[in-house]
Parts: C-alpha cells; sequence; structure tokens
C-alpha cells in the first residue's frame, strides 16, 4: 500500500463518515474536521512576525492569547489575495509535536458544516497536482466537484519554506 492510500487510511480510520467546517480558498473547496474548530472570527488587526515562515508570517490576539495566523494558500503555492467582506479566520486546535495549538487560518469564505462519507474519498493523485500531495490528506468528491481536506500536521511540520533558518 502506497503511503499515500495509508494517510488516506488513516485519516478515516475511525468513522466512515466526518463532520466537517467546509471553506473556499482561491475557488477551491477545502474542508477541516469540525471537532477541530474553536471559533470562526471576522478578520481581526495583524501583527507581523519577523523572520516567520511565510504562510504563518502573523499573529492574532485570540480571546486575549497570541496565537499564529496561516494562510494556507501560500503553503500551497497559491497567490495571497485581498481580504474581501467573506473573508473570515477559523480558529482550529491542532496537536502540533505532542501539544494543543491554537491556529488561525484565514480563508476567503465559510460555507458549512456538513457530512462527508469516506466512500466517496480518494488519494490525492500521484500525477497533475498543482500540490505537495503530502499536504493533502484526501479529496472527497461531493456532486460535480472535489472537496480538499489538507494535511496540516504536514502543512505545520514541515520546514521546506523556513526563509534562510538552515534546519
Amino acid at each position: 500500500m502506497s503511503a499515500v492510500a495509508e494517510r488516506v487510511d488513516q485519516f478515516w480510520s475511525y468513522a466512515d463518515e466526518i463532520e466537517v467546517l467546509t471553506f473556499d480558498m482561491n475557488g477551491e473547496t477545502f474542508a477541516l474536521e469540525a471537532v477541530m474548530v474553536q471559533e470562526i472570527l471576522d478578520l481581526l488587526p495583524e501583527t507581523a512576525v519577523p523572520g516567520a515562515q511565510s504562510f504563518v508570517a502573523s499573529v492574532i490576539n485570540f480571546r486575549g492569547k497570541v496565537i499564529p495566523l496561516a494562510d494556507l494558500r501560500l503553503a500551497f503555492g497559491m497567490e495571497a489575495t485581498e481580504a474581501t467582506i467573506d473573508s473570515r479566520i477559523i480558529v482550529i486546535e491542532i496537536d502540533l509535536h505532542g501539544e494543543q495549538t491554537l491556529v488561525g487560518l484565514r480563508t476567503d469564505k465559510v460555507n458549512e458544516v456538513t457530512t462527508l462519507a469516506k466512500t466517496a474519498s480518494e488519494p490525492p493523485p500521484s500525477v497533475g497536482m498543482r500540490w505537495r500531495a503530502d499536504y493533502i490528506n484526501c479529496l472527497v468528491k461531493r456532486g460535480g466537484e472535489f472537496i480538499i481536506i489538507p494535511n496540516l500536521q504536514a502543512i505545520f511540520s514541515s520546514r521546506h519554506d523556513s526563509a534562510g533558518n538552515s534546519h
């Protein structure tokens, strides 16, 4: 079994369906497990962090805590876009290096909470993808479109964009 197929199996290991929050970035639909989502916020003032990875280059104040604000578009090599009236920040809690960490994700638009089925999922194709396959847990077909479930563990633990740091 390929590493990608194993990752898809691991992602679905505990359920045949998952409840997700769907959101848009650059015309693509993404989904996060609903259990990760702490809150959906209107855009907040950001503070730039010099020397940070480009896709987490700023922080926001969330309920008195300073948390990183990530722009997954940059991790996926998409163009950064200007905020619109629909832009939101999704605050998630994710296990990074064994520690529960709050992170804000910048989105173009938050859509809905819905249920996705394992039977509609498939691994990302190994050819023809414009993004790193390890950044995607799986694609889930719904209607005539695919919903992308990003692999946040891989994205946030990656050192590929370490802005001159030699790790």
